[in-house]
């Protein structure tokens, strides 16, 4: 019986070994590299007092095309307009939302804001977004 148990445990200890021999890869083996194609979209919104200023929403796919959608201005005539930049952020989401579906990740966000002075006192400037995205090739 103890025979028995001895062979049982050393077929047993190497089967596992045979498996965890076939069951690890070498690192960096047969490693495909990974290719992704980018799509950039930019929000350049707009800070000029009186709603004078444009704002846009510009998306450039990976063959350099072009789109281009009106963004509202912050400003309205009477000052901040929330309800703009509630639409702008629709309009964003909106563009983003698609492109997710259509299997685009979001991969990196960049903001910057450059502001115009005039006289010791901020006259206008504008507010960019860039939203890169990837999927594969």
């Amino acid at each position: 019986m103890k025979k028995h148990i001895t062979t049982v445990a050393i077929a047993a200890a190497s089967a596992l070994c045979t498996m965890g021999m076939f069951s690890f890869k070498p690192a960096g083996g047969d490693a495909t590299p990974v290719s992704y194609i980018y799509k950039q979209i930019t929000a350049v919104e707009s800070v000029v007092p009186g709603g004078l200023g444009r704002s846009r929403l510009l998306t450039t796919d990976d063959e350099g095309q072009m789109l281009e959608k009106e963004l509202k201005n912050f400003y309205s005539m009477v000052g901040i307009n929330f309800e703009n930049i509630a639409t702008n952020d629709r309009v964003i989401v909106d563009r983003l939302n698609e492109y997710s579906a259509q299997g685009w990740e979001l991969v990196q966000v960049t903001t910057a804001t450059n502001q115009q002075m005039s006289n010791g006192s901020s006259g206008s400037g504008i507010c960019i977004t860039r939203y890169l995205l990837r999927k594969l090739k």
